[in-house]
């Protein structure tokens, strides 16, 4: 299940939940039980991984595993 935002629309307190793709733009209990209205917000995200790992050798994933580089051999 993915990790969605929500923001508290009268005081912008984020909390993050994990829910269901169908739930996910389904009113949000207050956690607190005060009964705030929290609204979805557009989540970003990184992933930081070296630049040489990115991209850097074809093969059906870009590189990251080596699966598009042919081996070399001495002899």
């Amino acid at each position: 299940m993915p990790l969605y935002e929500y923001r508290c629309v009268e005081d912008g307190e984020l909390i993050t939940l994990l829910r269901s793709m169908d739930e996910a733009d389904d009113p949000v209990a207050d956690p607190s039980g005060s009964g705030r209205t929290f609204e979805r917000v557009q989540s970003l995200f990184s992933v930081d991984r070296p630049a040489k790992e990115v991209g850097s050798g074809g093969g059906c994933c870009g590189g990251g595993c080596r699966c598009g580089m042919g081996s070399s051999t001495a002899g």
